[in-house]
C-alpha cells in the first residue's frame, strides 16, 4: 500500500525481465523483499547494490504499463517505499496496481503552476473521474481540477514542488502515463451494484436516480 507521495526518482535500465533502478537522490531505507512503487507500479526488491536495486517484472507488466518503453530508453521513474502503519497518509490510498494508460494531451505553464491534461486510453475508466477527486499519475497522488467527455479527458494542476521533484517535468505531449483510479470509488461502485436480496446481475447501466433513491441514496 502506498500514498502517492514520491520520495525520490531513479533511472531505469532493463536486462531481460529484470529492471535495475539507480536512485539519483534521497536514498531511503529498503530491504530485499520490500515493496516499492516504481512510477506507480508495485514491485518487489530483489537485490540491492549501493544506490541501485533490482526488481523482477513480468511480460504483462512491461506490456500494460510504461515500464517497457522507459526501461529501454533509460528514463526517469518516480519512487515511493511502501506505507508504514505509523506514516501519515499525505496523498490518498494507492495500491500500486495500474488500471490503464493515459495519453498526455496538453501541458500548460501558468505563472505559479502547470496544468496537465490527460486522456484515458480506455474510456471505460472515465467513470472513476470526479471533480476534485484523487487520481494517481505515474505514482503521484494528484487532484482532478476539471474534466470533460464524462471523465475521459481530465486536467490536474501541478504545484512547483511536485513538478520539480518528480518525472512530470520530463513529459511531452503524446507520451503515455500510468494511471490508477481512487480505490475508494471502486469500492463504492461495487457496493452500489451489489444487492444480496436481488439475484439480478446489475451493471452500471441499471443505475438511475430512481434506483439510487430506492436503495437509500
Amino acid at each position: 500500500m502506498f500514498t502517492g507521495i514520491i520520495q525520490t526518482i531513479g533511472k531505469l535500465k532493463q536486462e531481460k525481465n529484470i529492471l535495475e533502478i539507480e536512485i539519483i537522490d534521497n536514498f531511503f531505507d529498503m530491504a530485499i523483499g520490500d515493496s516499492i512503487a516504481v512510477d506507480g507500479i508495485c514491485l518487489t526488491v530483489k537485490e540491492i547494490i549501493q544506490n541501485k536495486f533490482t526488481v523482477d517484472v513480468s511480460e504483462e507488466t512491461l506490456k500494460r504499463t510504461t515500464l517497457g518503453i522507459k526501461s529501454k530508453l533509460n528514463q526517469i521513474v518516480n519512487l515511493e517505499p511502501a506505507l508504514r502503519i505509523s506514516d501519515r497518509l499525505g496523498g490518498h490510498i494507492v495500491s500500486g496496481h495500474i488500471d490503464g494508460l493515459g495519453i498526455v494531451e496538453n501541458i500548460q505553464k501558468l505563472e505559479k503552476s502547470w496544468l496537465l491534461t490527460i486522456k484515458w486510453k480506455n474510456k471505460n475508466f472515465s467513470k472513476y473521474v470526479v471533480n476534485k477527486g484523487s487520481i494517481c499519475v505515474n505514482g503521484i497522488s494528484l487532484t482532478i481540477a476539471k474534466y470533460e467527455k464524462e471523465g475521459e479527458i481530465f486536467t490536474i494542476a501541478i504545484i512547483p514542488h511536485t513538478w520539480h521533484n518528480t518525472n512530470l517535468n520530463k513529459l511531452n505531449v503524446g507520451e503515455s502515463v500510468n494511471l490508477e483510479a481512487d480505490a475508494l470509488i471502486k469500492y463504492v461502485e461495487k457496493l452500489l451494484l451489489f444487492n444480496k436480496n436481488n439475484k439480478e446481475d446489475f451493471s452500471t447501466n441499471n443505475i438511475s436516480s430512481k434506483w439510487l433513491k430506492e436503495n437509500g441514496w
